[in-house]
């Protein structure tokens, strides 16, 4: 369908959709390069592509064939010079809800991760306190801690969690086996005792995520080794790695908005007690 014209160049609606789709991806580009030295061979890239464009629009035959011995090699060109910024490309590309919606990334290697670390934590005597989500409803307390984006790794959680570390006062949050953050503030549960047991802060701050999202909330104990876990407005103690294995698998494979086997695995170690 023609839209105007531009002295002897017809312009249709496909040729509008074209240009933005094209500068879209130009634009997204740019941000993943801005601050390194690539951008500036990616504008000079650019400035290329563009003066290409305006030969063969006015049929400059001496400039087009000029640009046509350009084109021949800057593919490989393009792939050697923008290596990493490729690989970055990728990376984003990967974690879109729109590409996970069609390759379902798999949970095992970060739950290994995850059980390895707090078994180490546990030896330490440290404490950790780990939130695992699918599904949206955290981004506001992602924001209070500090961006990790990585992941997830033992020796990485170790580390965080380590006391001497400035972030292990706080909460790591993963989702879609990133670390997303590390130091996250939760909201405090106004519930301080369970079962006759004072709850401490860590506890509380667990709990008092799953009463308003639904997200499977990790606690390691300092002072006991216990391993507790928040679901739901619940708190219970889990120190069988294999139940927690379960416990991580549905929390990362299941839809946000469903509990799937959780509730059910979480009433068997209840009713175990």
């Amino acid at each position: 369908m023609e839209l105007f014209k531009i002295g002897f160049i017809t312009v249709t609606l496909i040729d509008v959709i074209d240009i933005l789709i094209v500068t879209y991806i130009f634009y997204k580009l740019y941000l993943v390069m801005r601050g390194t030295i690539a951008a500036q061979i990616f504008v000079g890239l650019t400035l290329i592509i563009f003066i290409s464009l305006i030969a063969q629009t006015f049929d400059m035959r001496s400039l087009g064939w000029l640009f046509s011995r350009l084109t021949d090699i800057w593919v490989i060109a393009f792939i050697i010079l923008f290596q990493p910024e490729i690989r970055r490309v990728l990376l984003v590309i990967g974690r879109t809800r729109f590409a996970r919606y069609f390759f379902k990334i798999s949970s095992s290697a970060t739950i290994t991760e995850v059980i390895d670390a707090l078994r180490e934590l546990k030896l330490r005597h440290q404490g950790a306190l780990i939130v695992f989500s699918s599904g949206p409803g955290l981004n506001s307390f992602i924001e209070t801690g500090e961006k990790i984006q990585a992941k997830v790794n033992k020796e990485l959680l170790i580390s965080i969690f380590n006391t001497r570390s400035p972030l292990h006062d706080g909460a790591v949050i993963i989702r879609n086996n990133i670390i997303e953050a590390a130091r996250c503030i939760l909201p405090l549960s106004v519930t301080v005792e369970v079962k006759e047991k004072k709850l401490g802060t860590r506890h509380r701050a667990g709990l008092g995520l799953s009463e308003q999202v639904n997200a499977l909330i990790i606690i390691l104990s300092e002072e006991t080794g216990n391993i507790s876990i928040a679901h739901d407005g619940k708190l219970s103690v889990c120190n069988d790695y294999d139940e927690l294995k379960k416990l991580i698998e549905e929390t990362l494979e299941i839809p946000a908005d469903s509990k799937g086997k959780m509730g059910d695995i979480l009433e068997e170690i209840e009713d175990e007690k």
